[in-house]
């Protein structure tokens, strides 16, 4: 019998913080120097020109507070601005708020949405949170093989927890091709699990 798999959500609450370091050097400067109400004019300033990396780190600032008062719904504003403008990492934001309910209300269909935004335009992170939905059923119907192309395309970008799991949802499918690849590479990363696993599709070959 072959063993269920266990992913985890990856959601990097901060993860859009790395726009105020792709932005104006002026509106970066001054946050560096802690002059947050300056650094948030200056952002805010490219954010109305449609700077997205701007829009990311407005949405940031307004969500903590930083240089200006705490406002989610200017938060979700901004980012939804920089999402619909196509930038993957909002879109991977926004769609991780609303399959986690942080910041806005739970919504599985637009979670589905934006993470499949950020998916197509080569995100990693949001291609292995995509399969998680598809793997476990929320919010979609459940679907194995669709997890499974996902966790492998988030895996060939490099993502560990993707690559952690994709050989052993293969065992699941019973490509034991596509399984056997994978969970040798988990093997050369010193995954003893995977090597165990290894054994057992052999094994399960000769039966």
């Amino acid at each position: 019998m072959f063993r269920s798999v266990s992913m985890k959500i990856f959601f990097l609450m901060l993860i859009f913080a790395v726009s105020l370091f792709s932005s104006t050097n002026e509106a970066l400067q001054a946050y560096k120097n802690k002059q947050y109400t300056k650094a948030f004019s200056l952002y805010m300033q490219e954010a109305k020109k449609g700077d997205t990396s701007a829009q990311n780190a407005v949405s940031y600032l307004y969500f903590n507070g930083i240089g200006v008062q705490q406002s989610k719904k200017d938060g979700v504003l901004w980012l939804k601005k920089a999402a619909k403008s196509g930038d993957d990492r909002a879109c991977l934001d926004l769609g991780m708020m609303y399959l986690t309910g942080v910041n806005i209300g739970k919504e599985y269909a637009q979670a589905l949405k934006w993470l499949e935004c950020a998916s197509k335009k080569g995100n990693a992170e949001a291609s292995y949170n995509l399969a998680l939905m598809y793997y476990n059923g929320d919010g979609v119907k459940q679907d194995i093989k669709k997890a499974a192309e996902l966790l492998e395309m988030a895996a060939k970008a490099g993502h560990k927890g993707a690559k952690k799991n994709v050989g052993r949802i293969y065992m699941q499918l019973l490509d034991f091709k596509k399984a056997k690849y994978w969970l040798s590479e988990n093997v050369k990363e010193g995954d003893v699990e995977a090597a165990t696993l290894l054994k057992e599709i052999e094994a399960s070959k000769k039966d």
